[in-house]
């Protein structure tokens, strides 16, 4: 569906250069909720305004729809952009134009028959839930019915393909949620590939089924989203992991780690699915002569899933800590140490 061939984007200016992306390499499969998470400057705007072209690739392909975006007439091109659709962080209304009017623009502006216009509008109105608010004007909005107008009006040419450039971060949280349910129903309903840039990755764990973590302009991290939140491969993944998490080991905790002259004796112990109900540690203590000091814990749900966290402590002969090692390397958890991750 969108599809993205070693794309660089260079900006030129005051005679410098400034690499927003760099080489990237990125596949969105149709239907998908796909999530783009970086810190700010990371690239994840320049990205994003790739798929439609409001920013062009210095060199690489943009591939939507199975067109090459970039090797497309102007004409072609204004077709293939119908069928993309796009929300922004601070909405983009037109304050001067009622509700209406806004989510009809997109529409005017392919000379659409007036009755048409008016069906298709009160049809995207009324699936926001704003159908009520068609003849106010931006101003008398809260944020989230702004939102929900961007959203209506990114919808009202029927698109195959919706982005979402930091579309909740300038909503409260509660708000955020609304909109992350209707982005779902969307998805659901109409079968739209999302594809959304944040730096919230809250807003991944709640929707995406799959994510990329840029930093520097690359991809240095994708896959599943459950996959990335249970094993986090770099360091920046695991960052935006633990804002949601809450697997962070308390300085205190990081102290006495540094402090352990044996410190092959503390693991992070990652549990998945029925597994977190299992009763590792019990049968641990009742097997093995090892004494098991848990440092830290936590268990959340993530699609369905239940992912457990543990940071623990084995006090024992080094033989006998091996034999733990094993046994719990066969009982379908993921345990490693935990200097690993703080090295």
């Amino acid at each position: 569906m969108i599809t993205f061939e070693n794309v660089t984007k260079v900006y030129q200016g005051n005679g410098t250069q400034v690499k927003a992306l760099d080489n990237v390499d990125l596949h969105i499969e149709k239907g998908e909720i796909y999530g783009v998470i970086g810190f700010s400057g990371a690239g994840k705007s320049s990205l994003v305004r790739c798929v439609n072209l409001l920013e062009r690739p210095t060199s690489g392909k943009v591939i939507v729809n199975e067109q090459d975006l970039l090797s497309l007439t102007p004409k072609e091109l204004r077709e293939a952009k119908r069928n993309i659709g796009m929300i922004f962080q601070h909405f983009n209304l037109l304050n001067s134009k009622t509700v209406f009017t806004n989510v009809a623009m997109p529409l005017l502006l392919m000379n659409t028959p007036k009755e048409e216009v008016k069906q298709r509008v009160y049809e995207m109105l009324d699936f926001v839930g704003l159908r009520d608010k068609a003849d106010n004007y931006p101003d008398q909005l809260s944020g989230g019915q702004k939102q929900r107008v961007g959203i209506a009006r990114a919808l009202a040419t029927q698109p195959s393909v919706l982005l979402c450039d930091e579309a909740t971060s300038a909503l409260d949280p509660q708000t955020t949620d609304d909109i992350l349910k209707l982005l779902k129903k969307i998805n659901q309903e109409y079968k739209i590939t999302i594809l959304i840039i944040t730096h919230e990755m809250g807003v991944i764990r709640e929707i995406c089924d799959k994510v990329a973590v840029l930093e520097n302009g690359k991809v240095i991290e994708s896959g599943s989203t459950f996959d990335v939140f249970a094993q986090p491969k770099t360091k920046t993944a695991h960052n935006f992991v633990s804002t949601v998490m809450h697997d962070e080991i308390p300085e205190s905790v990081y102290r006495l780690i540094r402090s352990q002259e044996a410190t092959n004796q503390i693991y992070r112990i990652v549990f998945v699915g029925e597994t977190a109900g299992y009763p590792l540690l019990s049968q641990i203590a009742k097997k093995f002569d090892v004494e098991v000091n848990v440092l830290f814990g936590s268990i959340t749900e993530l699609q369905g899933t239940s992912l457990g966290n543990l940071i623990v402590k084995f006090e024992g002969a080094a033989k006998e800590i091996s034999r733990v090692i094993m046994h719990i390397n066969q009982q379908k958890v993921t345990i490693k140490e935990v200097l690993e991750d703080v090295s």
